[in-house]
Parts: C-alpha cells; sequence; structure tokens
C-alpha cells in the first residue's frame, strides 16, 4: 500500500466540475424530442459529455488544490450503461481541461461508498456518496431536492480545504 500524508480528495463531474444543466438545456435546443425521450435520463443522449463547459470556477480551484502540495486528487464519476461513449468522452473532457493531472486517477463507479478516502465532492447523494466513509461536501444545486447544497461555489471549497 502507498502511504501519503496528502489527503484524498474524490471529485464528481457532473454538476461539480462539468455543466451538466447546461449541456442537457443544449441537447433539447437541438433536438426538442429529446426532452421527452431523456426527460428521466438525460446522461443517456449520445455526445451529452463530448464537450460540455466547466462549473464557474472549478478549473482554476481544482489546479489550486493540486498546487497547494496538500491533497491527492482523483475524479469520481458515473456513466450510464445505455451510453457506452460517456467513459471516453469524460476522460476527454479531464484531459482537455487538467492535462495529465488526472493520468490514471479516475475511478467510473456506481459505488461511491466504496472508495477510501478523506473528501468526496459531489452534488447527488444517489450511488453511494451518501454512504462515503469520508466527508461528503455536497455541492453545487441540488436539483432533486430544488435547493442549494452546503458548498454552493467552489470558492466555499477552497475555504474549507485551504
Amino acid at each position: 500500500m502507498i502511504k501519503t500524508t496528502k489527503k484524498i480528495v474524490f471529485i464528481d463531474m457532473d454538476g461539480v466540475l462539468v455543466d451538466f444543466k447546461d449541456a442537457i438545456e443544449n441537447a433539447y435546443r437541438i433536438n426538442p424530442k429529446y426532452k421527452e425521450k431523456f426527460k428521466n435520463n438525460p446522461d443517456e443522449i449520445k455526445g451529452i459529455f463530448k464537450n460540455p463547459k466547466p462549473i464557474d470556477g472549478a478549473i482554476d480551484a481544482v489546479i489550486k488544490l493540486a498546487n497547494s502540495g496538500r491533497y491527492n486528487l482523483f475524479i469520481a464519476t458515473t456513466t450510464p450503461w445505455e451510453n457506452p461513449k460517456a467513459a471516453m468522452h469524460k476522460r476527454l473532457w479531464i484531459e482537455k481541461h487538467f492535462g495529465d493531472l488526472f493520468l490514471k486517477k479516475m475511478f467510473i463507479t456506481h459505488r461511491k461508498d466504496l472508495l477510501i478516502g478523506d473528501y468526496l465532492i459531489d452534488d447527488r447523494l444517489k450511488n453511494g456518496a451518501s454512504e462515503f466513509r469520508g466527508e461528503l461536501l455536497s455541492f453545487g444545486w441540488a436539483y432533486e431536492q430544488n435547493q442549494w447544497n452546503e458548498y454552493k461555489t467552489w470558492g466555499d471549497i477552497l475555504k474549507k480545504l485551504l
């Protein structure tokens, strides 16, 4: 086992790094039929993860966390079984925005409760996030509860971690 004094931070993508809400709205604009067809599963829209814009402040904040020398950062995201290219598109998005910062440091899982670390930054409680054994930093807009999570912005996350 690798021993480290750095704290381990897992970072979700959709709604945390990636403005997934904007990507959905763009997909619906391009093809209005998608709104009904994918209303319960917009992550199944082919190409939805190809080039979404980042959440405001996400890229700079993650780079600040990395440069602080205090954290070992990982991506922890889910992908739909019905959209097999989503995993590739997410990986390419990470590479485009972060270079090799997350090289071989990306977990694709529907069981975030099995991850071992100090922090998980996530916007949802699903996929094991609510049972994560470290500290869950609930981020951004919780669309399922229609309310803001505790950490509304990346600035709030930086205040907590730096």
